[in-house]
């Protein structure tokens, strides 16, 4: 133990847990400080990941434990855009460094301490579960979390052969003094403690003794290993997520429309199929967030079974911006997609799936890219900001491979082009000249843009597992995996001999001048 950790120990009193907090605060800061030639990027990234996992909306109060140096409270406001309160607490004695946006010090010597009497949406803090303390501390955190509210942290990997073997050879200089935690107890103490919708995933492989100069590749391959069985017990980090009941979180009502110049021109395009329990949920909060935007909503019911035509009925009954599409056999999301970019009227058109309602406050970040200038814009789940949880990982085998070749024939960098949640002007969606019946219409949405000479830009989104309340996916792999390759057979014949179905497609990319469209400037805070 350092003479900085033995003081800020020494300085918190008789509570043990205060103590054991302080030591674990200290020792990570003076880690990411000496050893970390990337904290600052790695924070980073946590950062995005705590926004994204549990879909933060403006004014949503947080309380960040341990803040310590405040590294990471610096980048909480910088994701955050310096729209949500943050309650910065520490357990340690160093003085609290100047930040720019709603952040509120506080030192605790007890818990709750100065905190007592308080709730707060969410709860996140780094490196700071103590199997000597972790039941006292989660009591406390489970208290001061309002109904719904969600809790985050992020605790080094006790089953990490390399961090076993540091621990191990500092073990006889006193270099490490923590007790980690295992997932499994985390889960049972979570559970006591009356928590739901809890999950202990492996995530990042981007740590010493690797170099800073690698970042970029072991980032990639950090989505990979994730996913992977066997693999993933290599990672440097377990992220734990857990939410106090209720399962549903009230939230904030607030417009999320920051862009005057896109007011009443985003037609929404929504394939739908069997989505009753979705289709009403996704309207609503559209209406609710991004009410401004909206010229109309497209759903498009592709011949359900259940009730999701006649929920559809209802709601164009009652607000003329909801203009249902109604399609006749045979099935399929490619044709569902084609139909819905036939009937927009709007400037824009943004597609998304029916169970994206828990990722639209951050399809604001597309609106921010499109208000800057971008006329394509995808909402990437393999961008280095991007959460990923439980992907199956032969789809991401078959995904990055797509991508690889995707680059190769047509020249240029991307990261996710076959995700559906895309913003594009409706001169390029004119333009487009789908032929897959399919999922691997979401491949023609993201490439065919690029062949005819558009820009496009990416937005980093969380990708998590379907749960039981989100439908179910009829994405196959085997099946599916076809109209990926003509989609890219066909895109290599068109660029290379000028042939095929997307001949006709190349340049025909529409510039538009500054006097056509004046974009807003891009936030500064996007990251």
């Amino acid at each position: 133990m350092t003479t900085d950790q033995t003081q800020a120990v020494a300085s918190t009193g008789s509570d043990p847990r205060i103590a054991t907090l302080a030591l674990r605060e200290s020792y990570r800061d003076a880690y990411l400080a000496r050893h970390d030639p990337i904290a600052d990027e790695r924070l980073l990234w946590r950062a995005q990941s705590f926004r994204h996992l549990v879909h933060l909306s403006p004014d949503q109060t947080i309380l960040e434990l341990g803040c310590g140096s405040m590294r990471f409270t610096r980048r909480l406001v910088r994701v955050t855009r310096g729209e949500n309160p943050i309650c910065a607490a520490t357990f340690g004695t160093a003085e609290a460094p100047e930040i720019t946006g709603p952040v509120e010090h506080v030192r605790l010597d007890s818990l709750p301490g100065a905190l007592a009497g308080r709730k707060f949406d969410c709860v996140v803090g780094l490196d700071l579960l103590d199997a000597r303390d972790c039941a006292a501390v989660l009591n406390a955190v489970h208290d001061l979390l309002r109904p719904g509210g969600q809790v985050v942290f992020f605790e080094s990997n006790p089953w990490n052969p390399w961090l076993r073997l540091k621990r191990l050879i500092r073990r006889f200089s006193g270099g490490d003094p923590r007790s980690l935690l295992s997932r499994p107890r985390l889960y049972e103490l979570l559970s006591e403690m009356g928590f739901i919708r809890i999950f202990a995933v492996y995530t990042d492989f981007v740590y010493s003794p690797l170099t800073p100069g690698m970042i970029w590749l072991l980032r990639n391959l950090s989505i990979m290993a994730e996913n992977a069985r066997g693999i993933r017990r290599f990672a440097g980090a377990i992220l734990v997520h857990a939410q106090k009941p209720p399962r549903i979180q009230l939230r904030p009502s607030r417009s999320l429309c920051d862009h005057p110049s896109l007011y009443r021109s985003v037609s929404v395009i929504i394939p739908c199929h069997n989505e009753e329990m979705n289709i009403g949920p996704l309207i609503d909060r559209l209406l609710e967030l991004y009410g401004d935007y909206i010229h109309e909503i497209v759903p498009v019911d592709d011949n359900s079974r259940d009730a999701t035509a006649r929920i559809l009925a209802e709601y164009a009954t009652a607000d003329p911006r909801i203009r249902p599409v109604y399609r006749t056999p045979p099935n399929g999301v490619g044709r569902a997609l084609a139909d819905g970019y036939r009937a927009a009227t709007g400037a824009w058109v943004l597609s998304m799936d029916c169970d994206f309602q828990h990722l639209l406050t951050e399809v604001r970040d597309l609106f921010d890219r499109a208000a800057a200038g971008a006329p394509v814009v995808v909402g990437s789940r393999f961008s280095r900001h991007s959460v990923l949880l439980n992907y199956p990982f032969p789809k991401i085998l078959s995904n990055r491979a797509f991508h690889v070749l995707a680059r190769l024939v047509v020249g240029r960098s991307f990261r996710d082009v076959t995700n559906n949640l895309k913003l594009m002007r409706k001169d390029v969606v004119d333009r487009l000249a789908l032929t897959a019946p399919g999922f691997a219409a979401n491949a023609e949405t993201g490439l065919q843009p690029m062949l005819m000479g558009y820009p496009l830009a990416e937005a980093p989104i969380s990708w998590i597992n379907r749960s039981f309340d989100m439908g179910h996916s009829s994405f196959r792999l085997v099946r599916v995996g076809g109209g990926y390759a003509r989609v890219l057979w066909n895109a290599f014949r068109a660029r290379a001999f000028g042939t095929g179905p997307y001949a006709a497609l190349r340049g025909t990319a529409v510039r538009k001048t500054t006097s056509d469209a004046a974009p807003d400037p891009a936030p500064e805070n996007r990251a």
